[in-house]
């Protein structure tokens, strides 16, 4: 019971990392209808982004940061426009093999051009070593995680429901020929929010590089808990998807230290017994755009 609060912890830092790269799968599956498996790789560009800048260039981690997030980004939409965008309106199984592939396919240039070893950043002096809050060693780094959750999460919240891009991206899934015909740009506006979901998960990846590492078989690696978040949570929602990283996250911490022979299998139960309890997930619905003014939806015409 000694090693409780720390654990306790120890798993909001690890769910931390968990929701800042499946918010983007949650967006991409919710908003957008599109089931992509491939998202964990391009959290993998993100870390190797951050690595390569800091490695090649001795550019500090934090900076590395915004870098991380660009690439991934430029990376979701480029793979968008050349090649999801051509799977929006087929069949799920469809988008599920091409995404699938690309995950491989992704494995192999890591390997080929990075290598197969583990990858490691330095972190500046002051996100290193504890500090002691109430007799509890806490990390500073982990400390850092949960605070960018805070702020991110936030952040995400008011772009999606209090903004005309926001409102836009649900106007344009729930109903799309009628958005086109406001003259809303459908594909521009899916293909934004195809780099926003990559952006975040390639800043989970630099983020998580010293906590989860990092190497050629991390999109495949991670892909089912990233999956888990969103199944759990319920997609297209904030909320739920970051309820859902923290229950994850806090449980296999402490799952792997009470009970360790038990591995994975401690999650695997959890999600059935959360998905029999909440068959919608964990959200709290979609943001309400019918709060929101026709006219933020498109731009006047002159």
């Amino acid at each position: 019971m000694n090693a409780l609060p720390g654990l306790l912890f120890d798993g909001l830092a690890y769910g931390s990392l968990l929701f800042l790269v499946s918010i983007g799968l949650s967006i991409t599956m919710g908003l957008m209808n599109f089931i992509n498996l491939a998202h964990g790789a391009f959290a993998m560009i993100g870390g190797y982004a951050s690595v390569w800048f800091s490695h090649r260039f001795g550019m500090p981690f934090l900076a590395t940061l915004p870098l991380a997030f660009a690439v991934a980004g430029l990376a979701g939409l480029i793979a968008e426009r050349v090649l999801f965008r051509h799977l929006y309106r087929a069949s799920h199984l469809d988008q599920v093999l091409f995404t699938v592939g690309f995950v491989f396919s992704s494995i192999a240039a890591a390997t080929y051009l990075f290598g197969s070893a583990q990858q490691s950043v330095s972190l500046p002096a002051a996100l290193q070593g504890q500090i002691q809050v109430m007799g509890v060693d806490l990390g500073r780094y982990r400390l850092f995680l949960i605070g960018a959750v805070v702020v991110l999460s936030a952040g995400l919240g008011l772009l999606m429901t209090r903004t005309r891009f926001g409102a836009q991206v649900r106007a344009a899934v729930d109903n799309r020929d009628a958005a086109e015909g406001l003259g809303l740009n459908v594909g521009l506006v899916f293909s934004l929010c195809f780099g926003l979901g990559t952006g975040m998960a390639g800043l989970g990846g630099a983020l998580g590089v010293e906590v989860l590492g990092l190497d050629p078989g991390f999109a495949l690696k991670y892909m089912v808990y990233f999956l888990l978040v969103v199944v759990v949570g319920g997609a297209g929602t904030l909320s739920g998807p970051l309820v859902a990283s923290m229950l994850l996250g806090v449980c296999d911490v402490a799952g792997k230290y009470y009970l360790p022979q038990a591995g994975a299998f401690i999650i695997y139960v959890l999600m059935i017994v959360l998905l029999l309890a909440f068959p919608k997930g964990l959200g709290l619905g979609r943001p309400n755009l019918s709060r929101l003014p026709l006219s933020i939806l498109v731009r006047r015409r002159a």
